[in-house]
């Protein structure tokens, strides 16, 4: 028996959908939103119907037929500390992140469109590696303040995926290899893998590398000062500034890398000035998980849509590359690992999780 599954992955300007019937792709598409056609919606829940609209036009524009599905994956969100692996998503699930109670991210999404679209044609809703797989070594866990503990968040799904292809390519055990996997993307996920688990992470929307538009580390003692300026009237107006206008977008107006590059290519130097910040930033953090490796780093492997860029990439390796040999994965493969998942649960191969 074969298996028609649909696979689903929001991000913060777009969503990528495809399907695949067993391990083969038969449609894929990439759903861009632009600044202007998100601008309405406060939270990113509110996108729902309007995304969802979206994925049904093109599956319809497509010859489609939405009831032939069998399962459908989408990409996990913002949710409690879990282990890694293939979840059903209930009811717990979509209250978590439908009120954004670990924090409001496009990837919340995910779960949400998913199960409503599985419900209507009462198949399997599933997801895989969320962005709150939590693998930290005690120590990591521990802040200057014991109030407020290091949460891991990441881009799990893609730097895994990365990770174990690079391990087959190089006729390695993913579990037998020591990587460091920069994720640069909307948000930048710079995380050490050992043993097969993830046991460090700069979590995007708390601390690390500004992001296109997430402002990373910033200084504590200026950031208290400002939640007191009068600036801002309520935490969520200061923490969407933080995690979704600010890094790139808060310095230059823009999200997107390839205009930041074209405005310093044409002579703006503080455009050049805040690239530049941001490279040192990520090359920063990459020996940061250096040192929670002890040194010993096989790979250091970059991944994500920036590192298409191979003016960024040149200049992080030119700072880290005397850590390990660097190897360049541009883009993601979520939608195929997404997809081989929710094959390898529908045949019973894995164990499905309770969340």
């Amino acid at each position: 028996m074969s298996f028609k599954i649909l696979v689903i992955n929001p991000g913060s300007t777009s969503t990528k959908i495809a399907v695949y019937v067993d391990s083969e792709k038969v449609f894929n598409a990439n759903l861009k939103h632009t600044q202007k056609e998100l601008a309405p919606f406060a939270k990113n829940y509110d996108q729902k119907d309007y995304r969802i609209k979206l994925i049904y036009n093109e599956l319809s524009q497509h010859g489609i037929e939405i009831s032939d599905i069998d399962v459908v994956i989408g990409r996990g969100g913002l949710g409690k500390p879990i282990e890694g692996g293939i979840y059903t998503i209930n009811d717990a699930m979509i209250y978590d992140v439908k009120n954004a109670v670990y924090g409001d991210h496009a990837a919340n999404l995910g779960p949400i469109i998913t199960k409503e679209i599985a419900d209507s044609i009462k198949v399997p809703a599933l997801v895989m590696d969320p962005v709150s797989v939590d693998e930290m070594e005690p120590e990591a866990r521990i802040s200057g303040l014991k109030e407020l503990p290091r949460v891991s968040m990441m881009h799990t799904l893609n730097s895994r995926t990365v990770a174990k292809s690079v391990a087959y390519e190089k006729g390695k055990r993913y579990e037998d290899l020591r990587l460091i996997v920069a994720h640069l993307g909307a948000g930048i996920s710079i995380t050490p893998h050992v043993g097969g688990r993830i046991i460090d992470c700069n979590n995007a929307n708390e601390g690390g590398p500004m992001c296109p538009d997430r402002s990373g580390t910033l200084p504590v003692r200026s950031l208290v000062k400002l939640c007191y300026s009068g600036k801002y009237d309520n935490e969520e107006t200061l923490i969407k500034k933080l995690n979704r206008e600010g890094g790139l977008y808060d310095h230059l107006g823009t999200k997107d890398l390839r205009e930041a590059e074209k405005m310093a290519k044409d002579g703006n130097e503080y455009a050049e000035l805040v690239i530049k910040a941001m490279i040192y930033q990520i090359a920063k953090e990459i020996g940061a998980m250096a040192t929670v490796l002890k040194g010993h780093v096989d790979y250091i492997i970059m991944t994500g849509g920036m590192s298409y860029s191979g003016d960024l990439t040149k200049k992080i390796s030119e700072r880290v590359r005397f850590i390990a040999p660097i190897i360049i994965k541009p883009g993601e493969n979520e939608l195929e690992a997404l997809a081989n998942g929710a094959l390898s649960a529908m045949k019973g191969e894995v164990v499905i999780k309770t969340y």
